[in-house]
């Protein structure tokens, strides 16, 4: 059983069969009311709060129902000591069933957001009705990925150094991470160089979006929960995505697509190339101008919503390899 509580100035919450409280909110027309119902997943260093910025005529037109919750230790949900990939979509999986989303549903997954998402297509593809991967982080630990595409990618190695270090010597990431924040929040630029310009502009725009700071990182619950997150992210899986098959096989519309900005500073847009390759069932998207926070552009959202649940897409982001 699953119960929910709400208490003032505080986000309504389910408690999940191992105790744990899971917060969320709701968004878009009345669920009773609504055609689409959308799960979306946040990414790293995140929570509820960043919206997914469709146009709200768009989401009431459509009859769009979206419900958005803090992963296991963001926001106001507890931390799981036993995070995985499995646990992330049975936390999924308990908030359908507990909000009585039907036997059916679609997830958008955000960035770090899409572990749970593949998790969720190996684990309950039979509960989904769809899947959007916004900017989706690719694995390197992934068996299937090519060594001559990972080679000579600084990403790699960087990945593995954190992956090391966060496991074998936490107290000397946590020292790190603390004084690398403070050194850039004091010099004159201190927005981070990873983010694009049309990253920063969409920025100015978006709800609940805050960088990584010091102060924040000081809380150990904090690091300990980021630290958690990466781990299960990037450390290896029980299973190969890109051996994954179509969840989806009687049906010849498709039914998962990814979304790439083809600007992204964090995703090597090689690597997601690879994987629409691999996997011919996902239809892929890819956003000229695009940095890595398309859901802050309500015109990409917009695009995305109609590709998702209408089967609509727009030339301008059909991909071209040449």
């Amino acid at each position: 059983m699953v119960s929910s509580e709400t208490k003032p100035n505080s986000s309504a919450k389910i408690k999940l069969i191992d105790g744990r409280n899971l917060a969320y909110k709701e968004r878009g027309v009345p669920k009773d009311k609504s055609n689409y119902r959308i799960i979306m997943v946040h990414g790293f260093d995140s929570s509820k709060e960043r919206d997914f910025l469709a146009p709200k005529e768009l989401m009431n037109k459509m009859g769009i129902y979206i419900v958005q919750f803090d992963r296991a230790g963001y926001g106001e949900s507890d931390p799981n000591p036993k995070r995985s990939l499995r646990s992330e979509a049975s936390d999924i999986e308990e908030l359908a069933d507990h909000l009585e989303l039907g036997s059916k549903f679609y997830i958008i997954g955000f960035s770090m957001g899409s572990y749970p998402t593949w998790s969720c297509i190996k684990h309950i593809s039979h509960r989904l009705a769809g899947v959007a991967f916004v900017v989706p982080i690719v694995n390197y630990q992934w068996p299937s990925l090519p060594d001559s595409l990972t080679k000579d990618d600084e990403r790699k190695r960087w990945y593995k150094r954190m992956t090391l270090v966060a496991r074998f010597a936490p107290r000397l990431l946590h020292w790190w991470l603390i004084r690398k924040s403070s050194l850039s929040s004091s010099a004159d630029n201190s927005k981070p160089t990873y983010f694009t310009a049309k990253d920063l502009e969409l920025l100015k725009n978006a709800p609940g979006f805050q960088f990584l700071t010091s102060e924040k990182l000081k809380s150990k619950s904090v690091f300990n929960n980021l630290c958690s997150d990466f781990l299960v992210a990037f450390s290896k899986w029980d299973f190969d995505p890109l051996t994954l098959s179509n969840p989806f096989p009687e049906n010849d519309q498709n039914f998962v697509h990814i979304w790439h900005g083809c600007e992204d500073r964090f995703i090597n847009l090689k690597l997601q190339r690879h994987v629409s390759e691999r996997l011919p069932w996902i239809q892929y998207h890819e956003v000229p101008d695009g940095g890595h926070l398309l859901i802050y552009d309500t015109i990409v959202c917009e695009a995305i919503l109609k590709s998702l649940l209408l089967g609509e897409d727009t030339p301008l982001y059909t991909p071209n390899f040449t």
